[in-house]
Protein backbone atom coordinates (compact mmCIF):
# COMPACT_ATOMS: atom_id res chain seq x y z
CA UNK A 1 0.00 0.00 0.00
CA UNK A 2 1.30 3.44 -0.97
CA UNK A 3 1.52 5.45 2.27
CA UNK A 4 1.32 8.73 0.32
CA UNK A 5 -2.38 8.14 -0.28
CA UNK A 6 -2.91 8.94 3.41
CA UNK A 7 -1.08 12.26 3.37
CA UNK A 8 -3.35 15.12 4.40
CA UNK A 9 -6.12 12.67 5.30
CA UNK A 10 -7.53 11.70 8.69
CA UNK A 11 -5.06 8.86 9.15
CA UNK A 12 -3.65 5.58 7.89
CA UNK A 13 -4.35 4.10 11.32
CA UNK A 14 -8.09 4.60 10.83
CA UNK A 15 -8.11 3.02 7.37
CA UNK A 16 -6.01 0.08 8.60
CA UNK A 17 -8.22 -0.37 11.67
CA UNK A 18 -11.33 -0.24 9.47
CA UNK A 19 -9.95 -2.94 7.13
CA UNK A 20 -9.08 -5.15 10.10
CA UNK A 21 -12.56 -4.69 11.63
CA UNK A 22 -14.29 -5.55 8.34
CA UNK A 23 -12.07 -8.61 7.78
CA UNK A 24 -12.64 -9.91 11.33
CA UNK A 25 -16.36 -9.24 10.94
CA UNK A 26 -16.43 -11.44 7.83
CA UNK A 27 -14.33 -14.18 9.45
CA UNK A 28 -16.81 -14.35 12.35
CA UNK A 29 -19.44 -15.51 9.84
CA UNK A 30 -17.39 -18.43 8.55
CA UNK A 31 -18.13 -20.81 11.47
CA UNK A 32 -21.84 -20.57 10.58
CA UNK A 33 -20.99 -21.43 6.96
CA UNK A 34 -18.79 -24.37 7.99
CA UNK A 35 -21.46 -25.73 10.34
CA UNK A 36 -23.51 -26.56 7.25
CA UNK A 37 -20.82 -28.69 5.59
CA UNK A 38 -22.65 -31.96 6.33
CA UNK A 39 -25.87 -30.53 4.86
CA UNK A 40 -24.46 -29.26 1.60
CA UNK A 41 -23.79 -25.89 3.26
CA UNK A 42 -27.52 -25.24 3.51
CA UNK A 43 -28.05 -22.61 6.21
CA UNK A 44 -31.66 -21.57 5.58
CA UNK A 45 -33.59 -21.07 8.81
CA UNK A 46 -30.59 -21.35 11.12
CA UNK A 47 -30.54 -18.67 13.87
CA UNK A 48 -27.82 -16.03 13.73
CA UNK A 49 -25.56 -16.38 16.75
CA UNK A 50 -23.99 -13.55 18.75
CA UNK A 51 -20.66 -13.80 16.94
CA UNK A 52 -22.38 -13.18 13.59
CA UNK A 53 -24.29 -10.21 14.97
CA UNK A 54 -21.08 -8.80 16.44
CA UNK A 55 -19.37 -9.46 13.10
CA UNK A 56 -22.04 -7.41 11.29
CA UNK A 57 -21.48 -4.58 13.77
CA UNK A 58 -17.71 -4.75 13.12
CA UNK A 59 -18.30 -4.59 9.34
CA UNK A 60 -20.54 -1.52 9.52
CA UNK A 61 -18.21 0.19 12.00
CA UNK A 62 -15.13 -0.83 9.99
CA UNK A 63 -16.46 0.67 6.76
CA UNK A 64 -17.22 3.89 8.61
CA UNK A 65 -13.77 3.99 10.24
CA UNK A 66 -12.03 3.26 6.90
CA UNK A 67 -14.06 6.02 5.24
CA UNK A 68 -13.06 8.42 8.03
CA UNK A 69 -9.38 7.47 7.62
CA UNK A 70 -9.45 8.27 3.90
CA UNK A 71 -11.39 11.53 4.29
CA UNK A 72 -9.22 14.51 3.30
CA UNK A 73 -8.98 17.54 5.53
CA UNK A 74 -10.46 20.83 4.32
CA UNK A 75 -12.82 19.24 1.80
CA UNK A 76 -14.75 22.41 0.92
CA UNK A 77 -11.67 24.29 -0.25
CA UNK A 78 -10.47 21.22 -2.17
CA UNK A 79 -13.75 20.78 -4.09
CA UNK A 80 -13.82 24.48 -5.03
CA UNK A 81 -10.20 24.34 -6.17
CA UNK A 82 -10.74 21.13 -8.19
CA UNK A 83 -13.62 22.76 -10.09
CA UNK A 84 -11.16 25.23 -11.61
CA UNK A 85 -8.45 22.71 -12.60
CA UNK A 86 -8.26 20.59 -15.75
CA UNK A 87 -5.76 17.74 -16.26
CA UNK A 88 -5.31 15.86 -19.54
CA UNK A 89 -2.67 14.43 -21.83
CA UNK A 90 -1.96 16.43 -25.03
CA UNK A 91 -3.10 14.91 -28.32
CA UNK A 92 0.47 13.98 -29.31
CA UNK A 93 1.53 12.57 -25.92
CA UNK A 94 3.25 9.20 -26.18
CA UNK A 95 2.07 6.00 -24.55
CA UNK A 96 4.53 4.47 -22.12
CA UNK A 97 4.93 1.70 -19.54
CA UNK A 98 3.00 3.76 -16.97
CA UNK A 99 -0.08 3.77 -19.20
CA UNK A 100 0.17 0.03 -19.85
CA UNK A 101 0.55 -0.78 -16.14
CA UNK A 102 -2.40 1.44 -15.22
CA UNK A 103 -4.61 -0.21 -17.84
CA UNK A 104 -3.60 -3.67 -16.61
CA UNK A 105 -4.34 -2.81 -12.98
CA UNK A 106 -7.70 -1.26 -13.87
CA UNK A 107 -8.66 -4.32 -15.95
CA UNK A 108 -8.02 -6.54 -12.91
CA UNK A 109 -10.00 -4.12 -10.74
CA UNK A 110 -12.94 -4.21 -13.15
CA UNK A 111 -12.84 -8.02 -13.39
CA UNK A 112 -13.14 -8.20 -9.60
CA UNK A 113 -15.89 -5.58 -9.73
CA UNK A 114 -17.93 -7.10 -12.59
CA UNK A 115 -17.60 -10.62 -11.15
CA UNK A 116 -19.92 -9.71 -8.27
CA UNK A 117 -23.09 -8.84 -10.20
CA UNK A 118 -22.20 -11.49 -12.81
CA UNK A 119 -22.33 -14.13 -10.04
CA UNK A 120 -26.03 -13.43 -9.48
CA UNK A 121 -27.11 -15.75 -12.26
CA UNK A 122 -25.00 -18.60 -10.88
CA UNK A 123 -26.34 -18.34 -7.33
CA UNK A 124 -30.02 -18.32 -8.34
CA UNK A 125 -30.59 -22.09 -8.90
CA UNK A 126 -29.06 -23.02 -5.51
CA UNK A 127 -30.70 -20.09 -3.73
CA UNK A 128 -34.16 -21.02 -5.04
CA UNK A 129 -33.69 -24.63 -4.00
CA UNK A 130 -32.30 -23.91 -0.52
CA UNK A 131 -34.81 -21.26 0.52
CA UNK A 132 -37.71 -23.04 -1.16
CA UNK A 133 -38.96 -19.88 -2.85
CA UNK A 134 -40.34 -19.16 -6.30
CA UNK A 135 -38.25 -17.65 -9.08
CA UNK A 136 -40.25 -14.45 -8.68
CA UNK A 137 -39.43 -14.13 -4.97
CA UNK A 138 -35.79 -15.05 -5.52
CA UNK A 139 -35.56 -12.35 -8.20
CA UNK A 140 -35.68 -9.74 -5.45
CA UNK A 141 -32.00 -10.53 -4.82
CA UNK A 142 -30.72 -9.36 -8.27
CA UNK A 143 -33.37 -6.60 -8.27
CA UNK A 144 -31.97 -5.05 -5.08
CA UNK A 145 -28.42 -5.57 -6.35
CA UNK A 146 -29.32 -3.62 -9.47
CA UNK A 147 -30.97 -0.85 -7.46
CA UNK A 148 -27.73 -0.78 -5.45
CA UNK A 149 -25.66 -0.25 -8.61
CA UNK A 150 -27.86 2.70 -9.58
CA UNK A 151 -27.42 4.16 -6.10
CA UNK A 152 -23.67 3.46 -6.22
CA UNK A 153 -23.26 5.17 -9.59
CA UNK A 154 -24.54 8.40 -8.05
CA UNK A 155 -22.85 7.94 -4.67
CA UNK A 156 -19.37 7.11 -5.94
CA UNK A 157 -19.39 10.03 -8.35
CA UNK A 158 -19.69 12.29 -5.30
CA UNK A 159 -17.19 10.24 -3.27
CA UNK A 160 -14.59 10.34 -6.06
CA UNK A 161 -14.72 14.15 -6.12
CA UNK A 162 -14.21 14.32 -2.35
CA UNK A 163 -11.83 11.41 -1.72
CA UNK A 164 -9.97 11.29 -5.04
CA UNK A 165 -10.01 8.46 -7.61
CA UNK A 166 -7.55 6.19 -5.81
CA UNK A 167 -9.09 6.46 -2.36
CA UNK A 168 -12.60 5.87 -3.72
CA UNK A 169 -11.44 2.61 -5.32
CA UNK A 170 -9.89 1.53 -2.00
CA UNK A 171 -13.10 2.36 -0.14
CA UNK A 172 -15.24 0.41 -2.60
CA UNK A 173 -12.91 -2.58 -2.08
CA UNK A 174 -13.55 -2.39 1.68
CA UNK A 175 -17.30 -2.51 0.94
CA UNK A 176 -16.73 -5.56 -1.29
CA UNK A 177 -14.99 -7.36 1.56
CA UNK A 178 -17.86 -6.60 3.94
CA UNK A 179 -20.58 -7.83 1.58
CA UNK A 180 -18.97 -11.27 1.32
CA UNK A 181 -21.02 -12.24 4.40
CA UNK A 182 -23.93 -12.65 1.99
CA UNK A 183 -22.60 -16.22 1.66
CA UNK A 184 -23.41 -16.96 5.32
CA UNK A 185 -26.82 -15.31 5.57
CA UNK A 186 -29.51 -17.76 6.78
CA UNK A 187 -32.47 -15.80 5.37
CA UNK A 188 -33.45 -14.43 1.97
CA UNK A 189 -34.07 -10.97 3.43
CA UNK A 190 -30.47 -10.65 4.61
CA UNK A 191 -29.29 -11.73 1.14
CA UNK A 192 -31.36 -8.94 -0.38
CA UNK A 193 -29.89 -6.35 2.01
CA UNK A 194 -26.32 -7.51 1.43
CA UNK A 195 -26.79 -7.63 -2.35
CA UNK A 196 -28.03 -4.04 -2.31
CA UNK A 197 -24.84 -3.02 -0.48
CA UNK A 198 -22.75 -5.10 -2.89
CA UNK A 199 -24.35 -3.30 -5.83
CA UNK A 200 -23.77 0.07 -4.16
CA UNK A 201 -20.09 -0.79 -3.79
CA UNK A 202 -19.77 -2.06 -7.37
CA UNK A 203 -21.83 0.63 -9.07
CA UNK A 204 -19.21 3.35 -8.96
CA UNK A 205 -16.13 1.40 -10.05
CA UNK A 206 -16.68 1.76 -13.80
CA UNK A 207 -17.20 5.56 -13.89
CA UNK A 208 -14.30 6.10 -11.45
CA UNK A 209 -12.07 3.88 -13.61
CA UNK A 210 -13.11 5.70 -16.78
CA UNK A 211 -12.52 9.08 -15.15
CA UNK A 212 -8.99 8.04 -14.12
CA UNK A 213 -8.23 6.82 -17.64
CA UNK A 214 -9.69 9.98 -19.17
CA UNK A 215 -7.29 12.04 -17.07
CA UNK A 216 -4.17 10.05 -17.92
CA UNK A 217 -4.60 8.81 -21.53
CA UNK A 218 -3.72 11.01 -24.52
CA UNK A 219 -6.97 12.06 -26.20
CA UNK A 220 -6.18 10.27 -29.47
CA UNK A 221 -5.71 7.00 -27.54
CA UNK A 222 -8.52 7.51 -25.05
CA UNK A 223 -11.35 5.91 -27.02
CA UNK A 224 -9.69 2.56 -27.70
CA UNK A 225 -8.22 2.46 -24.17
CA UNK A 226 -11.68 2.83 -22.63
CA UNK A 227 -13.09 0.19 -24.99
CA UNK A 228 -10.27 -2.25 -24.22
CA UNK A 229 -10.34 -1.82 -20.44
CA UNK A 230 -14.14 -1.89 -20.26
CA UNK A 231 -14.41 -4.90 -22.59
CA UNK A 232 -11.75 -6.98 -20.86
CA UNK A 233 -13.22 -6.12 -17.46
CA UNK A 234 -16.74 -7.15 -18.51
CA UNK A 235 -15.77 -10.41 -20.24
CA UNK A 236 -13.20 -11.22 -17.55
CA UNK A 237 -15.75 -10.67 -14.79
CA UNK A 238 -18.24 -13.03 -16.41
CA UNK A 239 -15.52 -15.61 -17.02
CA UNK A 240 -14.37 -15.37 -13.38
CA UNK A 241 -17.95 -15.80 -12.12
CA UNK A 242 -18.67 -18.80 -14.35
CA UNK A 243 -15.23 -20.32 -13.71
CA UNK A 244 -15.54 -20.07 -9.93
CA UNK A 245 -19.06 -21.47 -10.19
CA UNK A 246 -17.77 -24.48 -12.14
CA UNK A 247 -14.82 -25.10 -9.80
CA UNK A 248 -16.30 -24.32 -6.38
CA UNK A 249 -20.10 -24.48 -6.34
CA UNK A 250 -20.39 -28.30 -6.60
CA UNK A 251 -18.31 -28.62 -3.40
CA UNK A 252 -19.17 -25.51 -1.40
CA UNK A 253 -22.64 -24.60 -2.74
CA UNK A 254 -23.77 -21.31 -4.28
CA UNK A 255 -22.75 -19.46 -1.12
CA UNK A 256 -19.05 -19.65 -1.97
CA UNK A 257 -19.57 -17.18 -4.83
CA UNK A 258 -20.30 -14.48 -2.24
CA UNK A 259 -17.62 -15.55 0.24
CA UNK A 260 -14.85 -15.14 -2.35
CA UNK A 261 -15.53 -11.40 -2.14
CA UNK A 262 -13.27 -11.54 0.94
CA UNK A 263 -10.01 -12.55 -0.82
CA UNK A 264 -10.77 -10.66 -4.04
CA UNK A 265 -11.62 -7.48 -2.13
CA UNK A 266 -8.39 -7.74 -0.12
CA UNK A 267 -6.46 -8.23 -3.38
CA UNK A 268 -8.01 -5.02 -4.69
CA UNK A 269 -6.95 -3.16 -1.53
CA UNK A 270 -3.38 -4.45 -1.85
CA UNK A 271 -3.34 -3.41 -5.52
CA UNK A 272 -3.99 0.17 -4.39
CA UNK A 273 -0.27 0.91 -4.38
CA UNK A 274 -0.20 0.35 -8.17
CA UNK A 275 -2.98 2.86 -8.85
CA UNK A 276 -1.75 6.46 -9.16
CA UNK A 277 -3.46 9.24 -7.28
CA UNK A 278 -5.39 11.66 -9.46
CA UNK A 279 -3.15 14.60 -10.39
CA UNK A 280 -6.22 16.84 -10.35
CA UNK A 281 -6.93 15.78 -6.75
CA UNK A 282 -3.31 16.43 -5.71
CA UNK A 283 -3.29 19.88 -7.32
CA UNK A 284 -6.53 20.79 -5.57
CA UNK A 285 -4.86 19.82 -2.28
CA UNK A 286 -1.81 21.98 -2.97
CA UNK A 287 0.47 18.93 -3.33
CA UNK A 288 1.98 20.29 -6.53
CA UNK A 289 5.30 18.42 -6.42
CA UNK A 290 3.59 15.00 -6.23
CA UNK A 291 1.11 16.02 -8.90
CA UNK A 292 3.86 17.05 -11.32
CA UNK A 293 5.72 13.77 -10.77
CA UNK A 294 2.58 11.84 -11.72
CA UNK A 295 1.94 14.12 -14.70
CA UNK A 296 5.53 13.55 -15.86
CA UNK A 297 4.95 9.77 -15.73
CA UNK A 298 1.83 9.98 -17.87
CA UNK A 299 2.73 12.95 -20.06
CA UNK A 300 -0.21 14.99 -18.81
CA UNK A 301 -0.49 18.72 -18.28
CA UNK A 302 -2.77 20.92 -16.21
CA UNK A 303 -4.21 24.37 -16.51
CA UNK A 304 -6.50 26.68 -14.57
CA UNK A 305 -9.95 27.04 -16.04
CA UNK A 306 -11.31 30.46 -16.84
CA UNK A 307 -14.53 31.56 -15.17
CA UNK A 308 -16.70 30.51 -18.13
CA UNK A 309 -14.63 27.46 -19.17
CA UNK A 310 -15.65 23.83 -18.62
CA UNK A 311 -13.37 20.88 -17.92
CA UNK A 312 -13.68 19.00 -21.21
CA UNK A 313 -11.25 16.26 -20.28
CA UNK A 314 -13.10 14.45 -17.52
CA UNK A 315 -14.95 12.26 -19.98
CA UNK A 316 -17.64 10.92 -17.72
CA UNK A 317 -18.04 13.83 -15.32
CA UNK A 318 -21.43 15.39 -14.89
CA UNK A 319 -21.28 18.82 -16.50
CA UNK A 320 -23.44 21.53 -15.03
CA UNK A 321 -23.66 23.93 -17.92
CA UNK A 322 -25.29 27.30 -17.81
CA UNK A 323 -28.41 27.42 -19.94
CA UNK A 324 -28.62 30.46 -22.17
CA UNK A 325 -31.37 29.11 -24.37
CA UNK A 326 -29.09 28.61 -27.39
CA UNK A 327 -27.30 25.39 -26.48
CA UNK A 328 -28.29 22.13 -28.23
CA UNK A 329 -30.73 19.74 -26.59
CA UNK A 330 -30.39 15.98 -26.34
CA UNK A 331 -33.49 15.36 -28.44
CA UNK A 332 -33.14 18.09 -31.09
CA UNK A 333 -33.89 17.01 -34.70
CA UNK A 334 -30.17 16.94 -35.49
CA UNK A 335 -29.45 14.50 -32.63
CA UNK A 336 -32.70 12.62 -32.05
CA UNK A 337 -31.91 9.70 -34.37
CA UNK A 338 -28.52 9.03 -32.81
CA UNK A 339 -29.84 9.52 -29.27
CA UNK A 340 -32.74 7.14 -29.93
CA UNK A 341 -30.36 4.48 -31.32
CA UNK A 342 -28.02 4.69 -28.32
CA UNK A 343 -30.91 4.81 -25.84
CA UNK A 344 -32.57 1.70 -27.25
CA UNK A 345 -29.19 -0.07 -27.41
CA UNK A 346 -28.58 0.75 -23.73
CA UNK A 347 -32.02 -0.55 -22.71
CA UNK A 348 -31.53 -3.72 -24.78
CA UNK A 349 -28.11 -4.26 -23.20
CA UNK A 350 -29.69 -4.05 -19.73
CA UNK A 351 -32.32 -6.62 -20.75
CA UNK A 352 -29.60 -8.99 -21.99
CA UNK A 353 -27.05 -8.53 -19.21
CA UNK A 354 -29.41 -8.33 -16.23
CA UNK A 355 -32.10 -10.50 -17.77
CA UNK A 356 -31.15 -13.07 -20.37
CA UNK A 357 -27.63 -13.83 -19.08
CA UNK A 358 -28.87 -14.02 -15.46
CA UNK A 359 -31.70 -16.36 -16.45
CA UNK A 360 -29.40 -18.62 -18.50
CA UNK A 361 -27.87 -20.78 -15.70
CA UNK A 362 -31.30 -21.53 -14.22
CA UNK A 363 -32.69 -22.28 -17.69
CA UNK A 364 -29.85 -24.72 -18.43
CA UNK A 365 -30.42 -26.47 -15.10
CA UNK A 366 -34.14 -26.72 -15.91
CA UNK A 367 -33.20 -28.36 -19.23
CA UNK A 368 -31.37 -31.12 -17.36
CA UNK A 369 -27.80 -29.77 -17.24
CA UNK A 370 -26.11 -29.98 -13.85
CA UNK A 371 -25.05 -26.69 -12.29
CA UNK A 372 -21.41 -27.66 -12.79
CA UNK A 373 -21.94 -28.45 -16.48
CA UNK A 374 -23.97 -25.29 -17.13
CA UNK A 375 -21.25 -23.21 -15.42
CA UNK A 376 -18.62 -24.95 -17.53
CA UNK A 377 -20.55 -24.21 -20.74
CA UNK A 378 -20.89 -20.54 -19.80
CA UNK A 379 -17.19 -20.34 -18.83
CA UNK A 380 -16.28 -21.78 -22.24
CA UNK A 381 -18.49 -19.19 -23.91
CA UNK A 382 -16.85 -16.29 -22.07
CA UNK A 383 -13.39 -17.74 -22.78
CA UNK A 384 -14.20 -17.66 -26.51
CA UNK A 385 -15.25 -14.02 -26.08
CA UNK A 386 -11.92 -12.94 -24.54
CA UNK A 387 -9.80 -12.49 -27.71
CA UNK A 388 -12.65 -10.74 -29.51
CA UNK A 389 -12.30 -7.79 -27.11
CA UNK A 390 -8.97 -6.99 -28.79
CA UNK A 391 -10.61 -7.22 -32.22
CA UNK A 392 -13.37 -4.87 -31.04
CA UNK A 393 -10.76 -2.42 -29.75
CA UNK A 394 -8.81 -2.56 -33.01
CA UNK A 395 -11.78 -1.88 -35.27
CA UNK A 396 -12.93 0.96 -32.97
CA UNK A 397 -9.55 2.70 -33.07
CA UNK A 398 -8.24 1.78 -36.52
CA UNK A 399 -11.24 1.20 -38.73
CA UNK A 400 -14.39 3.01 -37.66
CA UNK A 401 -16.15 3.90 -34.41
CA UNK A 402 -19.54 3.82 -36.15
CA UNK A 403 -19.05 0.44 -37.79
CA UNK A 404 -17.40 -1.04 -34.69
CA UNK A 405 -20.61 -0.35 -32.78
CA UNK A 406 -22.71 -1.60 -35.71
CA UNK A 407 -20.67 -4.83 -35.75
CA UNK A 408 -21.24 -5.43 -32.03
CA UNK A 409 -25.00 -4.86 -32.42
CA UNK A 410 -25.05 -7.30 -35.37
CA UNK A 411 -23.17 -9.96 -33.38
CA UNK A 412 -25.66 -9.52 -30.52
CA UNK A 413 -28.52 -9.95 -32.98
CA UNK A 414 -26.94 -13.17 -34.30
CA UNK A 415 -26.58 -14.47 -30.73
CA UNK A 416 -30.24 -13.72 -29.93
CA UNK A 417 -31.42 -15.47 -33.09
CA UNK A 418 -29.27 -18.51 -32.26
CA UNK A 419 -30.64 -18.64 -28.69
CA UNK A 420 -34.12 -18.54 -30.22
CA UNK A 421 -33.15 -21.52 -32.39
CA UNK A 422 -31.85 -23.36 -29.30
CA UNK A 423 -35.34 -23.29 -27.83
CA UNK A 424 -36.70 -24.99 -30.98
CA UNK A 425 -34.12 -27.77 -30.67
CA UNK A 426 -32.27 -26.72 -33.84
CA UNK A 427 -29.41 -24.74 -32.33
CA UNK A 428 -27.12 -27.51 -31.05
CA UNK A 429 -24.72 -26.74 -28.19
CA UNK A 430 -25.38 -23.49 -26.27
CA UNK A 431 -21.67 -22.57 -26.16
CA UNK A 432 -21.41 -20.61 -29.42
CA UNK A 433 -24.72 -18.71 -29.24
CA UNK A 434 -23.98 -17.68 -25.65
CA UNK A 435 -20.45 -16.68 -26.72
CA UNK A 436 -21.97 -14.46 -29.41
CA UNK A 437 -24.26 -12.87 -26.81
CA UNK A 438 -21.34 -12.21 -24.46
CA UNK A 439 -19.17 -10.84 -27.28
CA UNK A 440 -21.88 -8.61 -28.67
CA UNK A 441 -23.38 -7.32 -25.43
CA UNK A 442 -20.01 -6.61 -23.82
CA UNK A 443 -18.85 -4.95 -27.04
CA UNK A 444 -21.93 -2.72 -26.96
CA UNK A 445 -21.25 -1.71 -23.36
CA UNK A 446 -17.53 -1.14 -23.95
CA UNK A 447 -18.22 1.17 -26.91
CA UNK A 448 -21.44 2.84 -25.79
CA UNK A 449 -20.11 5.42 -23.31
CA UNK A 450 -16.80 6.23 -25.08
CA UNK A 451 -18.73 6.72 -28.33
CA UNK A 452 -21.35 8.91 -26.65
CA UNK A 453 -18.64 11.06 -25.07
CA UNK A 454 -17.24 11.73 -28.54
CA UNK A 455 -20.60 12.36 -30.23
CA UNK A 456 -22.25 15.26 -28.42
CA UNK A 457 -21.44 18.96 -27.99
CA UNK A 458 -19.82 19.94 -24.72
CA UNK A 459 -22.94 21.58 -23.30
CA UNK A 460 -24.85 18.28 -23.26
CA UNK A 461 -22.01 15.73 -23.27
CA UNK A 462 -22.33 14.98 -19.56
CA UNK A 463 -26.11 14.68 -19.76
CA UNK A 464 -25.91 12.46 -22.85
CA UNK A 465 -23.45 9.97 -21.33
CA UNK A 466 -25.32 10.08 -18.01
CA UNK A 467 -28.65 9.41 -19.75
CA UNK A 468 -27.30 6.46 -21.73
CA UNK A 469 -25.55 5.00 -18.67
CA UNK A 470 -28.84 5.28 -16.75
CA UNK A 471 -30.67 3.47 -19.57
CA UNK A 472 -28.35 0.46 -19.23
CA UNK A 473 -29.53 0.16 -15.63
CA UNK A 474 -33.12 0.88 -16.69
CA UNK A 475 -33.14 -2.15 -18.97
CA UNK A 476 -31.93 -4.26 -16.07
CA UNK A 477 -34.61 -2.92 -13.73
CA UNK A 478 -37.23 -3.79 -16.37
CA UNK A 479 -35.84 -7.33 -16.70
CA UNK A 480 -35.88 -7.91 -12.95
CA UNK A 481 -39.36 -6.41 -12.64
CA UNK A 482 -40.52 -9.11 -15.05
CA UNK A 483 -38.84 -11.69 -12.82
CA UNK A 484 -40.44 -10.36 -9.62
CA UNK A 485 -43.91 -10.30 -11.18
CA UNK A 486 -43.41 -13.85 -12.54
CA UNK A 487 -43.86 -12.58 -16.09
CA UNK A 488 -40.54 -13.87 -17.44
CA UNK A 489 -41.28 -15.69 -20.70
CA UNK A 490 -39.36 -18.81 -21.77
CA UNK A 491 -35.79 -18.00 -22.76
CA UNK A 492 -36.45 -18.35 -26.49
CA UNK A 493 -39.41 -15.97 -26.37
CA UNK A 494 -37.41 -13.52 -24.24
CA UNK A 495 -34.63 -13.60 -26.86
CA UNK A 496 -37.21 -13.06 -29.57
CA UNK A 497 -38.64 -10.04 -27.76
CA UNK A 498 -35.19 -8.43 -27.41
CA UNK A 499 -34.52 -8.99 -31.13
CA UNK A 500 -37.00 -6.22 -32.00
CA UNK A 501 -35.25 -3.34 -30.17
CA UNK A 502 -31.88 -4.61 -31.41
CA UNK A 503 -33.12 -4.47 -35.02
CA UNK A 504 -34.52 -0.97 -34.42
CA UNK A 505 -31.18 0.11 -32.93
CA UNK A 506 -29.32 -1.29 -35.92
CA UNK A 507 -31.53 0.54 -38.41
CA UNK A 508 -31.41 3.86 -36.56
CA UNK A 509 -27.67 3.74 -35.99
CA UNK A 510 -26.81 2.85 -39.59
CA UNK A 511 -28.87 5.87 -40.70
CA UNK A 512 -28.10 8.41 -37.98
CA UNK A 513 -24.87 7.25 -36.32
CA UNK A 514 -21.85 9.45 -37.04
CA UNK A 515 -18.20 8.60 -37.48
CA UNK A 516 -16.04 9.96 -34.64
CA UNK A 517 -12.67 8.46 -35.60
CA UNK A 518 -10.26 11.35 -36.06
CA UNK A 519 -12.99 13.86 -35.26
CA UNK A 520 -11.95 17.20 -33.75
CA UNK A 521 -14.51 17.53 -30.95
CA UNK A 522 -14.68 21.27 -31.60
CA UNK A 523 -16.65 20.44 -34.74
CA UNK A 524 -19.47 19.24 -32.50
CA UNK A 525 -19.97 22.78 -31.22
CA UNK A 526 -21.40 23.84 -34.58
CA UNK A 527 -25.21 24.22 -34.67
CA UNK A 528 -26.99 20.93 -35.35
CA UNK A 529 -28.97 20.66 -38.55
CA UNK A 530 -32.70 20.55 -38.14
Amino acid sequence: MDAKVFLDRRGVWAFGLGCVCVTIGVLLHLPMFWMGKDMGFALAGMPMDNSMLFGMFLIVAGIGIAAYGLLPKGVDAQVKSAARIAVAAPEDARLGPAHALLMLVLVVALIIDVMKPASLGFVMPGLIKEYGVSKAEASLVPFFALIGTVTGSILWGIIADIYGRKASILLSAVVFVGTSICGAMPSLLWNEIMCFLMGAGAGGMLPVTYALLAETMPSRHRGWALVLVGGLGAVGGYFAASGFSYLLVPTFSWRILWLINLPTGLILILMGGMIPESAKFLLSRGRDEEAHKIMARFGTVSHKLAENEEDTDDTFAHHHSKHDGTEPKLWTPGLIGKTAALTIAALAWGLINFGLLLWLPNDLVAKGYSMALSSKLLAESSLIAFPTVFVCTWIYSQWSTKWAFTTMVTITLAGLIWVLLLETGKGGSPVLPIALLIIGSNGILAILLPYASESYPLAIRGRATGWIAACTKGGGVLAQTLSITALVPPLGIAAGMIILPIVVTLGLFVKYGTETKGLDLRQLERPQKK
